[in-house]
């Protein structure tokens, strides 16, 4: 029985579940299991929906087998107008779900193969608020597996997921807390298979402290780090709001530093505690959590978190926001962060953060036995391997 991960586009692109697709599919791969991908032609989530970027066909990346199918036009005002509702919190009518659905890419020839060669194949479908899992599921449900990437959020509540979702055979989940949420969400029946599997982690990375105060000529100071894209949608502008009050209370010497794509705006009165390096190599990137008092996560709206993952495996402590289910979760379970609901407790988290290294770095310590335990990939791997032979014990019944 053959494998197909679906995902509305693939390859060696930025991005959680991105990389999470790829690095899960060429590692069962390598263990010798017949990956596939099925996707769009589309370049990735910031491209041009309607615009094949790559050529329709079959070709080989990193010993996968990717299968690219090209996407037609669509109504891309009408799409981005219901949209811009949901992103709002807006609330939207039938109609306007049909038209989310259906205008935000086109890409029959995908959903035709699916239907054709069902029979070969496992399906797993991420992440669930795409046409490509949508339509795909409904084709062959009992040999589907949604990994839904599921975040607290309007497209959550959509009938149309309400519909599919408990179509699969089984829901993969990244986190304990999005399992949670699942099940508040779409109640299970009891009928669907239901595991927390996460995602693996590469915890063999090493950082460098001393390297990386050289290599940028900053003294050593506590130093506070924030590790992905900079902009609204990661909370980035409330944390450098909350940086900027705080050292103009405290007068701390003390840095905030920013690593990641995008742009950020810093204000005049805070530029000489925040450092932005912009988009940095994976290894200095490692060496600024082996440097960094803690690592900041304000997003809301995670599934996962893979920066909380490599700050605790380079022995950073984790301050993330009280309102993120996800993240929050992780710092409980782990005894590896602090988290925040105002600028009160940011301001009282951090304090004690860089008031008191020896358990600030107790706290890294804990965060990376919790990763070795449950996100190491042989772990991850051996969930997979585990679901996939009883989904094909179940398929040849």
């Amino acid at each position: 029985m053959k494998i197909a991960f679906v995902t509305p586009w693939y390859g060696e692109i930025p991005g959680g579940m991105e990389s999470e697709t790829r690095q899960t599919a060429e590692r069962l791969a390598a263990r010798g299991w017949p990956v596939e991908i099925f996707t769009t032609c589309i370049r990735d989530f910031f491209a041009d929906w309607s615009h094949n970027h790559h050529r329709p066909g079959a070709t080989e990346l990193n010993g996968v087998t990717v299968r690219r199918f090209a996407v037609e036009e669509r109504d891309r005002v009408a799409f981005d107008a219901v949209n811009a509702r949901l992103m709002s919190n807006l609330p939207i009518t039938p109609q306007q779900e049909r038209v989310y659905i259906e205008e935000m890419f086109r890409c029959p020839d995908l959903f035709r193969y699916i239907s054709d060669h069902q029979a070969d194949y496992i399906f797993f479908f991420i992440p669930y608020m795409f046409a490509t899992t949508y339509y795909g599921v409904q084709i062959a449900p009992r040999r589907s597996v949604i990994i839904p990437c599921l975040h607290d959020e309007s497209y959550a509540r959509l009938n149309l997921f309400k519909r599919i979702m408990p179509q699969a055979r089984a829901l993969l989940f990244n986190s304990y807390a999005e399992a949670e949420l699942t099940e508040r969400l779409f109640p299970s029946d009891g009928r669907q298979w239901r595991e927390m599997v996460g995602v693996g982690v590469d915890t063999e990375i090493q950082g460098d402290a001393a390297r990386f105060y050289q290599r940028h000529h900053l003294p050593p100071k506590p130093t506070l780090l924030y590790v992905g894209r900079r902009d609204t949608g990661k909370n980035v502008p409330l944390l450098i709001d909350y940086w900027r009050r705080y050292r103009q209370e405290t007068g701390r010497d003390a840095r905030l530093l920013l690593i990641g794509p995008g742009q950020v705006t810093i204000p005049p009165e805070a530029a000489d505690s925040i450092v932005d390096l912009g988009f940095v190599p994976a290894q200095d990137k490692y060496d600024a959590y082996a440097a960094a008092t803690a690592t900041c996560q304000p997003s809301l709206n995670e599934s996962f978190s893979l920066v909380l993952m490599e700050s605790w495996l380079l022995g950073a402590p984790a301050l993330v926001h009280g309102r993120c289910a996800v993240t929050v979760d992780h710092c409980r379970r782990s005894n590896g962060g602090l988290y925040f609901a105002n600028y009160e407790e940011f301001v009282g988290a951090l304090n004690y953060l860089f008031d008191q290294p020896e358990i600030a770095r107790r706290m890294g310590v804990n965060g990376r036995a919790y990763v070795r335990n449950n996100f190491a990939w042989d772990v991850v791997l051996d969930k997979y391997e585990t679901l996939i032979q009883r989904l094909s014990d179940e398929a040849v019944k």
